[in-house]
This record gives C-alpha cells, sequence and structure tokens, in this order.
C-alpha cells in the first residue's frame, strides 16, 4: 500500500472528523509531509515508541497510541486469562502528553484492565518503581525521552518494572500489527481508573535515598545547582536531594518552568553542553561545589564538576558512568563481596567498565543497546545481585530497585560522592582522573549524522550495507583486526579468520577493532532519524598531571579515524 492509499484509509468514519481533516489537507496540499507520515508503521525502537506528533500512521496519535494499547490490552488478557489485570501509567511534560495519558488509562479501562493513574506527570524512573511496587502486569510512560520538541513517544513497562524485551515485546508487536482501528476500546469505564500520586512518591524517594545515600561528607559544607531543563524531574530530584541532607540545593528557577518547548535551550538532551549553560552560569557565581541536570523524563543524567584549577568541567556519559561505577564498586568491597556481584554496560560503551569489573573480581555483562537489556539480565538472573551500571548516553542506574535509566537516584549519588570528595580536598573531576591513571586512559566520541523522513532512513540502510559488505581494512594507519556484526551475531578474527558466535539478540550494529585496540562502531538510532558513528581510543596513563597531554593525543587519533572514514 502506498502512503497515499494509506492515507485515504483515513478519511474512514472510525476516525474523529478533526482527524478525517487534517488527513485531507495533507492529501491535497503537502505531498512530502504525506509521504512521511503514511509511509510506514510506528514501530517499537530502543526505547519505545517515539514519533512526530501529527495524524498519520507513522506519527504519534490518539490512534496508534490506541491501537498499541489495544494490542497489549489484548495480550495480557490472552496470557492470564483469570487474572484481574493492571496497569500503571505516567507521562512527562511534553504536548499532549497528559491527554495522551488520560487517552490510554481509558482504553486499558474499556478491556475490563485496572489503572493506577498519575495524577500529573512523573519521572521515567518512578513509573519504572511503580510497576513493581503496585505488583502491576503493565506499565506505560509518555515521552519522548530527550528527542525535540515535537516529538512525543510511549514506553511500554512489564510487570517487573523493566521494558519489554523478548519473548514478550515481539508477541505484543505481532498483536498490535494484527489489529485494525476500528477495533480500539474508546469506551472508557471510569470506575477501572485510579489516581495516585503521593503514596508512590514517598515510597519511590525511600528507595531512592536507602539505594543513593552511601556517601561520608558534610552535607551542609556542600551547594550544588540543579536544573530540570523544564522536565519532570522537578517532581522528584529537589525532594529527594533534600530529604537526603542537602540542603544548598539551588535550582535553576527559569527552567523549573515545565514547558513542553524547552524554551531557554536548543535540546533538552544534557548529552548537549548547552543544555546545562545556564545551570553552570548560576554555579560560577554561586561558587557551587557541582552541576546536574536532567533530560525531559528524567532517564538521563548531565553533571559538571570542578576541576583542581577551580573551573567547571562536563562529564560526559562515558565519565559520569566511569565514577558512579567507581565509587559503588568501593563501597561495595568495604561491605564484602558474596561473590554473586554484577555490573554492566552496553557494546557501545566505554571499554573501561569491563576493566574495573575485572580489577573488583566482580561479574560483567554486556548487553545490547538500551537499558532494557540491563532490565532483562536483572530479571534473567536473580541468583546475582546487581550493583549499578549504565551506557554513554549518560543513563544510569543504581541498584535494581528501578528497572531503568534513573537520573533521579544516580544525582543523589553523585552529590553524596562529589560532597564526601570534597572533605578531603578532592572533586569529582579529581576522582575521574585516579580512575584513568588506575585503569588506563579512555578517549570517547560519538558522530550523529540526521537523515530524516523515507530517503532518509533508506540512505541510513544504505551506510550500514555498505559498512558491512565493505569495512575498511586498515583505520588511519591502523589494521583492523576484529568485525563484530551484530546481525548476523559473529565476531571475526581477520588476522586468523577464526570466526567467534555472538550471543547477544541480533542487532543492527557493526564494531571494527584496530591492532592499537581503538574501536568504531556504527548503528542505526531506534529513537531518531539518525545513524551513530562511535569511536573510542585509549592509552597508559601514569600520572594524572600528564592527562590534557595525553587527552589530546588521543583526541587527534580519534579525529585521524573521522577523517579516514570520511565523517567529518
Amino acid at each position: 500500500m502506498t502512503p497515499q492509499e494509506r492515507a485515504h484509509t483515513w478519511l474512514n468514519p472510525i476516525f474523529d472528523l478533526e482527524t478525517q481533516s487534517q488527513v485531507k489537507q495533507l492529501i491535497e496540499h503537502d505531498d512530502e509531509e504525506l509521504v512521511d507520515a503514511f509511509y510506514k508503521e510506528l514501530a517499537f525502537g530502543t526505547g519505545g515508541m517515539r514519533g512526530v506528533l501529527g495524524v498519520g500512521t507513522n506519527r504519534i496519535n490518539k490512534y496508534t497510541l490506541g491501537k498499541a494499547t489495544q494490542g497489549l490490552s489484548n495480550y495480557l488478557k490472552k496470557r492470564y486469562p483469570s487474572k484481574n489485570l493492571s496497569a500503571v501509567i505516567a507521562y512527562d511534560c511534553r504536548h499532549q502528553s497528559d491527554t495522551l495519558g488520560r487517552l490510554v488509562a481509558e482504553i486499558f479501562s474499556a478491556n475490563g484492565i485496572e489503572v493506577s493513574l498519575f495524577s500529573a506527570l512523573r519521572t521515567t524512573p518512578e513509573l519504572s518503581f511503580a510497576v513493581k511496587h503496585l505488583s502491576a502486569d503493565i506499565g506505560i510512560v509518555l515521552t519522548a525521552s530527550h528527542n525535540p520538541p515535537e516529538y512525543n513517544g510511549y514506553k511500554v513497562y512489564w510487570n517487573d518494572g523493566g521494558q519489554i524485551v523478548p519473548p514478550e515485546d515481539n508477541e505484543i508487536i505481532a498483536e498490535i500489527q494484527g489489529l485494525d482501528y476500528s477495533a480500539i476500546r474508546f469506551d472508557a469505564k471510569e470506575d477501572c481508573i485510579a489516581l495516585i500520586d503521593k503514596e508512590v512518591d514517598k515510597a519511590f524517594f525511600e528507595a531512592s535515598i536507602k539505594h543513593g545515600s552511601l556517601g561520608q561528607g558534610d552535607r551542609n559544607l556542600f551547594s550544588l545547582v540543579f536544573t530540570s531543563i523544564h522536565g519532570t524531574s522537578i517532581t522528584a530530584v529537589p525532594q529527594v536531594l533534600q530529604q537526603a541532607g542537602f540542603k544548598n540545593v539551588h535550582i535553576v528557577e527559569e527552567q523549573a518552568i515545565v514547558d513542553p518547548d524547552f524554551s531557554t535551550v536548543l535540546s533538552p538532551n544534557p548529552e548537549e553542553p548547552e543544555a546545562l549553560s545556564m545551570a553552570i552560569q548560576l554555579a560560577e557565581h554561586l561558587d557551587a561545589d557541582l552541576v546536574i541536570g536532567t533530560d525531559p523524563d528524567s532517564d538521563r543524567l548531565g553533571i559538571a564538576a570542578r576541576e583542581t584549577s577551580g573551573g567547571l568541567k562536563i562529564l560526559n556519559g562515558n565519565q559520569a558512568m566511569i565514577v558512579l561505577t567507581e565509587y559503588l564498586l568501593a563501597h561495595h568491597k568495604k561491605r564484602g563481596f558474596n561473590g554473586n556481584e554484577f555490573i554492566a554496560s552496553t557494546i557501545v560503551s566505554t571499554p573501561m567498565i569491563a576493566i574495573m569489573a575485572e580489577q573488583y573480581g566482580v561479574r560483567f555483562e554486556q548487553t545490547l543497546t538500551g537499558f532494557k537489556w540491563i532490565g532483562k539480565l536483572i530479571k534473567d538472573h536473580p541468583e546475582l545481585s546487581f550493583i549499578g551500571g549504565g551506557e554513554e548516553s549518560y543513563g544510569y542506574m543504581v541498584g535494581d530497585f528501578v528497572r531503568d535509566k534513573d537520573a533521579v537516584t544516580s544525582s543523589l549519588l553523585a552529590a553524596e560522592i562529589a560532597c564526601e570528595l570534597k572533605s578531603r580536598g578532592l572533586t569529582l573531576y579529581d576522582y575521574l582522573l585516579d580512575c584513568y591513571v588506575k585503569y588506563g586512559l579512555y578517549q570517547e566520541r560519538l558522530i550523529s549524522i540526521t537523515k530524516k523522513g523515507q530517503s532518509g532512513a533508506e540512505e541510513i540502510e544504505a551506510m550500514m550495507k555498505g559498512f558491512r559488505s565493505h569495512p575498511p581494512k586498515e583505520v588511519a594507519g591502523e589494521p583492523v583486526v576484529k568485525i563484530e556484526d551484530y546481525h548476523s551475531q559473529e565476531i571475526v578474527n581477520i588476522q586468523t579468520g577464526e570466526r567467534t558466535p555472538i550471543l547477544l539478540p541480533k542487532a543492527n550494529v557493526i564494531i571494527l577493532e584496530t591492532t592499537k585496540g581503538s574501536r568504531i562502531a556504527a548503528r542505526p538510532s531506534g529513537t531518531e532519524p539518525k545513524i551513530k558513528f562511535y569511536f573510542s581510543v585509549h592509552t597508559p596513563l601514569d600520572d594524572a598531571a600528564n592527562y590534557s597531554m595525553q587527552k589530546e593525543i588521543l583526541e587527534e587519533r580519534i579525529d585521524q579515524i573521522v577523517t579516514a572514514l570520511d565523517l567529518d
């Protein structure tokens, strides 16, 4: 079916008059926009369904989300035919999140599923926590995480509090794809919907403090600046910090205003340094010790720490993961390991985490990109104890009481570490450099290339096919010695010809490794119209005083690799 033919099916009376009117306008006036809105069905990616708000099969609207919710309802009723089913629903600060959250609740209720709906916006980690806390069968959060303002999305959580993973995900997707829009039940049963808020907040805050409040510093002598970047974390992070004893928490008031347009930043993503600029400016004015910022649904964490020289320096996602993991490992070592502990990270994150696990003698697990895979590890291995873990995209999880990226607890842990270090005359940045001396200096970089629409998706597919079918034999003078292809699920040693199976699920990712240990990964984003290239290089570091010089050398090496791959 062509996009035009698919668009005409939305003129059927099962769609409301406003939707039909908008579709007619697309048909009459905007062929390019029509194609993008209808060329495919919106699909589940790395972090659920995300898309631009609007009419069409490739858009977030009452019908695409309604179809997903009806499919979920049908799946749950088939799987648990004699169970009284329940769902928890949260939503973030984005355009239509509240109304779409209510819509999802109504569709569940129409199917006889009891719904606990947050009365106002709440963070994604609290939703994950609430699913387990309330013994629900399913959880939904309406969010597009860090995507631009025109986006919204729909993340689905299973009864363990983690995002849906195999085999449930494919079974649910098949159920959704088999539905017609006419099957959506919009006839809400209001007595099946109950609002929740403060009781769950209290339990979540207490659990966050229990897992994240580990430091020994004097919190009265420590100050930090926090920004929610117009998002949901304003409902949780300041409260958790204050209840944990941090009294000198200064909020960027301009960005504490819930704003779906994120009007004070170019992007609400703490991966972008500009997103923390107002917080850093306030911290410099107040001479604060630390800056913390989170993305709209509070699963990503940005940190700026004081250098020894006194200035504030932003830590990237890998660096934040390094300091948080090092502290947790040291803390657990003091208490005594039981022999069943593990930490986890992803295939495109810094290899340094595996080195840290080896030196502490704990198990390291590597997963595909996305915290749903770390959540699956915890679910599949109840005999193991999860210490913590993260990924390069500014996400971290402390313990297993939440089963997704948790910027609330991670913010508290970062403050605890920095506070304790201050009492010893050190900073979080000093702690990072000590880790580099201990484990080796790893330098990473991410390059994202945006390709929008159907033609963009085709370009990304062609780039991946080319990279896979004709991988370079050498990159910037470094011979390639190993190719990891997660689509064919095989590792090939170029020098020996040895082939080793990859035991992770199939994914559209390919990673090259050179004789110097440089790693280059390529993967299409699961949440945005982008192809991403990840670079990691490393060298020993004998003294923290030599960090700047060695970092510059590694940056030059990455520059050479980027140029060799024609990506600059």
